[in-house]
């Protein structure tokens, strides 16, 4: 009750606030009495002289850890899977995370953080070699994560469709499977020929590195505004940390690698987050992927005072429709 009661108001939970409520069959003396012994335990602090109390960080994980079903189901997030409704046009995977990361932080009112696949974990799928107009070449590299990368190439004398299909061909032929990232890539585009003129190794080796950047390590955070507007004033201190973090992204970079190697749910609370100038902060995070391995994380942040069995439940339902979406973009 003091957890959920605080979560909902920021204002310390007194005796007063629990006595009399549904299954409170106690007097005020006794839940007082019982207030002070779970202050004494370090569950509950009393953070000046009021009679009220709240949560610690350990109150907190007590209250995860024991109190919390795991199996709980959440109508709320029942928002993601409509954020990643499959359009007309199939979405690229960088815009499913990006909607993702809104998604999600509008449901809890914390900030979304959805970290993209590394770039090892991309190989290029289909190369498209399209003549836009006689004389201007569009390259197309669709990778195995559904990123789509495209470079424009202008010739002295206009470009013959049939040598634009055996390009792709060739290419396809050629580079199916490489990392994007991959620097004999571009030994491979400056084989073929065309009217004049070919592209460049350096030309080629730019496309691959624009790849490579593209599917780097690259989170995307949703909710921004909309967390500052929610925040309460007492909850300031908490949030400075978050903004300078997403200012130094490598923080939270650093901090969602735990997050790739365990199962169901991540979850770090205050003094438990390790990364440096991040205090009073909490982290729920589940991975998604393929069947074959984890690809990134999808994660709340916020204060420690959130509502938990919200954050949760809704990290597991975001991984598990970005998981299958993955999974059919790498079908």
């Amino acid at each position: 009750m003091v957890v959920e009661e605080y979560v909902a108001t920021s204002t310390p939970v007194g005796s007063k606030h629990i006595a009399g409520r549904d299954g409170m069959e106690y007097a005020s003396s006794t839940i007082r009495s019982e207030l002070a012994r779970l202050e004494q335990i370090g569950l509950l602090g009393h953070p000046h002289t009021s009679a009220g109390r709240v949560p610690t960080d350990s109150g907190y994980r007590y209250y995860v850890d024991h109190l919390v079903p795991r199996g709980e189901v959440v109508p709320a997030p029942a928002a993601v899977q409509k954020a990643l409704e499959v359009d007309a046009i199939r979405r690229e995977l960088d815009q499913a995370m990006r909607r993702t990361a809104d998604a999600i932080a509008q449901i809890t009112d914390m900030l979304g953080v959805v970290s993209a696949p590394p770039a090892e974990s991309t190989t290029i799928r289909r190369v498209e070699v399209l003549v836009l107009q006689p004389q201007l070449v569009m390259v197309v590299v669709i990778t195995s994560t559904g990123s789509v990368t495209k470079r424009m190439f202008a010739f002295d004398t206009p470009v013959d469709p049939k040598l634009a299909d055996w390009a792709s061909d060739f290419l396809n032929e050629q580079a199916g499977g490489w990392s994007p990232g991959a620097r004999g890539l571009g030994g491979v585009v400056a084989v073929f020929e065309m009217p004049n003129t070919e592209p460049t190794t350096t030309d080629a080796d730019a496309l691959a590195d624009k790849l490579a950047r593209a599917k780097g390590r690259i989170i995307y955070v949703g909710g921004q505004a909309r967390f500052l507007e929610r925040q309460r004033s007492q909850d300031l201190l908490e949030m400075g940390s978050i903004m300078r973090a997403l200012e130094e992204r490598y923080s939270l970079l650093g901090l969602l690698r735990g997050a790739l190697g365990g199962g169901d749910v991540f979850l770090r609370i205050g003094d438990e987050v390790t990364v440096p100038d991040l205090t009073g902060v909490s982290l729920v995070a589940a991975t998604y992927g393929s069947t074959r391995r984890n690809l990134g994380a999808v994660s709340l942040i916020g204060p420690t005072r959130m509502d938990y069995r919200l954050a949760i439940a809704t990290v597991k339902e975001a991984a598990r429709a970005l998981s299958a979406y993955v999974e059919e973009v790498y079908e």
